[in-house]
């Protein structure tokens, strides 16, 4: 019986309809091993600037998830909260504030921020199947009205770090590993007063209103709290696998109000030179006109004696966590009050009694312990900028009045 040849023509036609329809059957049982694509939600960080009125100083950001199966993109936005509810402002005093999250319409959400020109920009997330799938499906558990509810906490627990608390949960904690390690050497005053600064009332309010515990080296993670560095932490983190986690970026929205406040140094001199020349002005004042002096010290001892009660009850009274142990109590002292009935007595040209010349000499001591506390290395408050305009304020009170202290 003669052999066959394996290269027969017969035998290679076989082979290769065998082999053509195993391509055609490969995408099938590959279709059936891998889930489809087209079915993953998209995840982007909706970045938007910060605004004119004083509560949107900060900017905002909210998670937007572009599922397949909806009908339009949903914003998940942590930053609404309801001042109809009946003890709204008994809570927003004590520090026991309420936010909740709020799904609706990407479009409806935007509406706003385009008609006032807040730019807005989103990061679209190169996220896994499975981590878009769980991130959206958090989201969606979140928002539920028995979940939707937080407290909020200004610094620690915000609008901006809920985003980014979800992002990191949905990377098994890759986000914080990259960001916790790392600082830039921030606090929290120093962007609080930053991104306030085009109101004054408002940067001066954060910067004698918070403690010491405002001011430690915030590491990256820590930053951001405000929208604006999550958005720039986001552009240099990676997924798990070391891919970038921002896989595009874009501008949905321009912005038209004035820039974000630029990061400068904090200038120490024109508050050394303003409260020298206060200091002397006071020095002249006690000889030639001592009633006009203790006539303009009196709103002044007011202003102290009611920003140091603030202060006291922020610490005593409330939940305000970065408003305790506030060194700046030293300076605008609460033992001011105790200075208006000799004040008083002066500008009538009477002797102001001796408790008064103690109450200023206990202010002015006050002080000079306020500056020991700062040059401590535990903790420190960065409050030198007040140091050098009201010690020279107190300590030339006390030497131009506390010769008048009898009759």
């Amino acid at each position: 019986m003669p052999k066959t040849d394996a290269r027969s023509p017969a035998r290679m036609i076989t082979r290769l309809c065998a082999l053509l329809l195993c391509l055609c059957l490969w995408p099938l049982t590959g279709a059936a091993q891998t889930p489809a694509r087209d079915d993953v939600p998209q995840i982007g960080v909706a970045t938007m600037q910060p605004g004119d009125v004083f509560f949107e100083r900060f900017g905002h950001n909210a998670l937007i998830v572009d599922d397949p199966a909806e009908p339009e993109p949903l914003s998940y936005n942590f930053g609404f909260f309801d001042p109809s509810e009946p003890d709204f402002m008994s809570r927003f005093i004590r520090g026991d504030m309420r936010y909740m999250l709020a799904a609706l319409p990407f479009a409806d959400d935007l509406a706003y921020y385009r008609d006032v020109g807040r730019g807005v920009s989103i990061q679209w997330l190169d996220l896994d199947p499975a981590q878009a799938r769980a991130l959206a499906a958090a989201l969606a558990e979140n928002a539920k009205p028995e979940h939707a509810h937080y407290r909020y906490d200004y610094f620690t627990d915000n609008c901006s770090t809920r985003v980014r608390d979800a992002i990191d949960r949905a990377l098994g904690g890759a986000l914080r590993g990259q960001l916790q390690g790392r600082s830039r050497g921030n606090s929290y005053r120093g962007d609080a007063v930053r991104l306030a600064s085009p109101a004054p009332w408002m940067w001066i309010g954060f910067d004698i209103g918070l403690g010491p515990a405002a001011d430690r080296p915030n590491s990256i993670w820590d930053d951001t709290f405000v929208p604006m560095r999550l958005a720039d932490a986001l552009r240099e983190a990676r997924n798990v696998d070391g891919r970038p986690l921002v896989s595009s970026e874009q501008v949905i929205v321009p912005h038209t109000q004035a820039p974000e406040p630029a990061e400068r140094p904090r200038l120490l001199w024109p508050w050394l030179a303003a409260g020298a020349v206060l200091g002397l002005g006071i020095l002249v004042a006690g000889r030639v006109a001592p009633r006009a002096l203790a006539a303009a010290a009196l709103p002044v001892w007011t202003a102290c004696a009611l920003l140091g009660g603030v202060m006291l009850f922020l610490w005593l009274g409330t939940a305000h966590g970065f408003a305790w142990r506030n060194q700046n109590l030293l300076l605008f002292n609460p033992l001011c009050a105790l200075l208006l009935p000799g004040g008083w007595r002066i500008v009538r040209g009477r002797a102001p009694g001796r408790m008064f010349a103690w109450t200023l000499a206990a202010v002015v001591l006050c002080g000079v312990v306020a500056v020991f506390l700062h040059w401590l290395p535990v903790l420190p408050q960065r409050n030198a900028a007040w140091l050098s305009l009201l010690m020279p304020v107190h300590v030339a009170l006390l030497v131009a009045l506390r010769e008048r202290r009898t009759a």
